[in-house]
């Protein structure tokens, strides 16, 4: 599957059948070679150009389904993360598994 075929299908939640978005972007390990979490934005953006930098972030074992259409997703709680808050998460947990520590 390409990404761009991953990127044009809806993202559902089946906790509560809304419907979250499309993808917009993946977050990847690339020490493992596998894809941590999917990003959708939140409504308020267009194109990601215009709104409050907000994205809905969704790891990878959160995804039920992924179909032709749409790709289910169990989210309890639907988390919204500021795009910084998601990077100086990602800073943390490369700091606590001893990323900066080898280099």
């Amino acid at each position: 599957m390409k990404i761009s075929d991953f990127q044009s299908k809806d993202v559902i939640n089946i906790v509560d059948g809304k419907k979250l978005g499309q993808i917009s972007d993946l977050e990847l390990d690339l020490r493992q070679g596998r894809i941590d979490s999917i990003v959708v934005p939140t409504s308020g953006k267009l194109f990601g150009f215009w709104g409050g930098g907000a994205d809905v972030v969704i790891p990878w074992k959160n995804i039920v389904k992924i179909g032709m259409d749409v790709v289910l997703v169990k989210l309890d709680d639907n988390r919204v993360y500021r795009e910084e808050d998601v990077r100086e998460q990602d800073r943390d947990r490369e700091y606590s598994r001893g990323y900066y520590r080898d280099r």
